[in-house]
């Protein structure tokens, strides 16, 4: 799966990043950005939860 995150959106809350900061980190801009697109098996889980507690809806993933 891939992780892809509208920028746009992202208001730099950083809930991802408390989540799951193997794959998301804080810019110098304070908005999220990906340490990597593709999310392990392992990593679906944590992964699908940072979607979910987005509170602006930034993230999503893909097959």
């Amino acid at each position: 799966m891939n992780i892809r995150v509208d920028r746009n959106r992202c208001e730099g809350h950083a809930m991802c990043v408390s989540l799951v900061p193997e794959i998301f980190d804080v810019g110098d801009d304070g908005k999220v950005r990906l340490l990597t697109e593709t999310v392990e098996a392992s990593q679906v889980a944590d992964a699908q939860l940072a979607v979910d507690s987005c509170p602006v809806q930034a993230l999503r993933l893909t097959d």
